[in-house]
């Protein structure tokens, strides 16, 4: 039954591919944090196909797909639904939100108020929100894809860091080369190629696979290597927030998820290497002199991985 499940999960990462070319990269990390129950933000310019690889995973699995295209007017009730008052009956029921879906795109998020940003930290920590005092649980599973455009263009607020440190990975997909683009153009004639797409996973084989994500083995001397990484951003003086234990937690999850993609039952010290930038960057802050005298957080966790003996 296994075997199914990654048959279709190959299958889901050629549906990616297909519709966006060449950044195969970036569409592992986005499979690997959905594996391990996380979430994705995907930042970088407009144009360059972060709606559509969003479009293109809800398409390939046969889950419930919403999307929030993020402005400044939007209300935290816009996302999170609200109670109404009923004169039929006099009570106040409950309205859900679009919030309530398995594969929720939240589209230009950093569009929108910081207000209106955190009604999403509840729901991505907790697979729930509170109306009114009263919990409302999300079915699972729950996938939050978001976007948003370089922070420096008009009309965009910075995401806060407690949202930030939501987010499984960070994700910038780039420019494609030249041939690639090529193909892009051509590929568009007749049928756009995201409406081709077939399911490739069900929402239940989907979970049943995050649970497999859990039982891939960590030897004790990689948590361990895994751990001094961080260890190495809290002591560095150049940053003014270091890695938290729940960045620490989503690292060690995005390892196994990362050997189960890779068809391991095992993690390996490359595992630990390849992901840290994606997962552990987005969450650290650096000091005013460091950022605007050139450095960024990616440059302090290559020296970390220099300064760190790999595991034997």
């Amino acid at each position: 039954m296994l075997t199914e499940k990654m048959q279709g999960l190959q299958q889901l990462e050629a549906n990616l591919n297909s519709v966006i070319r060449g950044k195969s990269e970036g569409i592992r990390l986005v499979l690997t944090s959905l594996l391990a129950g996380g979430h994705v933000l995907l930042e970088d310019v407009p144009g360059t196909g972060k709606t559509t690889l969003a479009k293109a995973l809800a398409r390939s699995l046969s889950v419930e797909f919403r999307r929030i295209q993020f402005t400044p007017d939007l209300l935290p009730a816009d996302i999170t639904g609200s109670s109404f008052y009923n004169p039929g009956d006099g009570l106040f029921s409950f309205r859900p939100g679009p919030v309530f879906a398995n594969v929720l795109l939240a589209d230009e998020i950093n569009r929108a108020s910081p207000r209106t940003q955190s009604a999403l930290l509840e729901v991505m920590s907790e697979n729930q929100v509170t109306i009114e005092g009263e919990r409302h649980s999300l079915l699972p599973p729950f996938f939050v894809i978001a976007t948003q455009n370089a922070s420096d263009f008009h009309g965009t607020y910075p995401l806060p860091e407690a949202q930030l440190d939501r987010f499984a990975v960070r994700v910038t997909l780039g420019y494609p080369e030249p041939e690639e683009e090529i193909e892009i153009l051509y590929s568009h004639n007749d049928v756009l190629p995201i409406e081709m797409l077939k399911t490739a996973l069900t929402g239940e084989e989907l979970m049943e696979l995050q649970a497999e994500v859990q039982k891939i083995h960590v030897e004790k001397a990689i948590a361990e290597y895994l751990l001094k990484l961080v260890g190495f951003t809290r002591r560095d003086p150049r940053l003014r927030l270091s890695v938290s234990p729940r960045g620490s937690l989503i690292l060690f999850r995005m390892i196994q998820a990362r050997a189960l993609l890779k068809g391991r039952t095992y993690t390996v010290p490359e595992d630990v290497r390849d992901l840290l930038v994606p997962v552990l960057a987005h969450r650290m802050l650096l000091d005013t002199r460091s950022k605007y005298g050139g450095l960024d957080t990616k440059q302090i966790l290559e020296e970390a991985i220099e300064a760190t003996p790999i595991p034997r």
